[in-house]
């Protein structure tokens, strides 16, 4: 994966956000995707939760976001 950025998650003590893009996730000549990585503890060897979103999609997950973000 290559990293684009590590924030650290609120809430928690030492959880982490973690964005990257992920080149062939689903095999070879599949199309790359955005993670997004949750760790709620930063000795976790393996995120939490995590998410692939297609690059065709980033835009409304983001539109989303910011309606949720506003409901907050």
């Amino acid at each position: 994966m290559k990293l684009i950025k590590e924030l650290a998650l609120a809430g928690t003590k030492n959880g982490k956000i973690t964005v990257g893009i992920v080149e062939e996730p689903y095999g070879k000549e599949s199309a790359s995707i955005a993670s997004i990585a949750i760790s709620l503890s930063a000795k976790n060897t393996e995120p939490d939760w995590k998410i692939h979103l297609p690059k065709e999609n980033i835009d409304e997950v983001i539109a989303a976001l910011t309606e949720a973000k506003k409901e907050l």
